[in-house]
């Protein structure tokens, strides 16, 4: 590894320079719809959480998600999620997020992908989410709490190889120990998206989730809550 080191880090300055920059998804970051039984849902964490890959939060994990529950409940929703954060990030901006919820049923988190390309220590990955988990525990009560498997970096288009086998090594290890968090704390779900990997499901940066990786992440997500 010492001897690919200045190579992984010339590629990853060059794919940083040239990867498309896609914007996160149009539109609101809370809302209501269907009728029934309230369902408080709160989706957190990245640019796949905040849409980046879809034109709309409709066509995005939230709206989905939201749009599939609203079948047999009112389903009160809210997005706090940005570009770039990390595990760490993500705790910071819920922190210094004002919910519009008066209480959460469930949470949904993506995080990971960017402790990947900024080399989280494992030791640190684990420390941050406990402090997430705790923090959302003592904040939200009762809630699900909902963590979405790492995607399969290894097959990102949009890296070359041999970053792309490295970044892949990294986050099949992070993914693991979030595997692990979840498996050991009541309440708290791993949500893997164990599909083959296909372009299809690719925007078009080659790093994130289309509307119709989306759609399978929210259906697999609303599986959870439901159970």
């Amino acid at each position: 590894m010492p001897l690919l080191a200045p190579w992984l880090i010339l590629q990853g300055k060059r794919v940083h320079r040239s990867t498309l920059r896609l914007p996160e998804a149009e539109g609101e970051k809370q809302g209501s719809c269907g009728t029934g039984t309230d369902l408080n849902l709160l989706i957190v964490g990245d640019s796949a959480a905040a849409g980046v890959g879809c034109k709309t939060q409709d066509d995005a994990l939230a709206g989905q998600l939201a749009g599939l529950l609203s079948k047999h409940h009112q389903v009160n929703w809210q997005l706090v999620a940005q570009s770039s954060r990390t595990c760490a990030g993500v705790l910071d901006m819920v922190r210094n997020t004002k919910l519009s919820l008066s209480s959460v049923d469930a949470v949904v988190i993506s995080v990971g992908v960017n402790d990947v390309t900024k080399r989280t220590s494992y030791r640190q990955w684990q420390r941050d989410l406990n402090e997430l988990t705790g923090y959302l525990r003592d904040t939200l009560g009762g809630a699900q709490i909902i963590y979405t498997g790492l995607p399969p970096m290894h097959h990102f288009p949009a890296l070359p190889q041999p970053l792309r086998w490295f970044i892949g090594q990294q986050a099949r290890q992070l993914d693991k120990l979030l595997a692990r968090h979840c498996l050991t704390n009541a309440k708290v779900h791993y949500l893997k998206l164990d599909l083959p990997f296909s372009a299809k499901y690719m925007a078009r940066d080659g790093f994130h989730p289309n509307p119709t990786a989306a759609k399978i992440w929210a259906q697999r997500a609303a599986d959870i809550i439901r159970s």
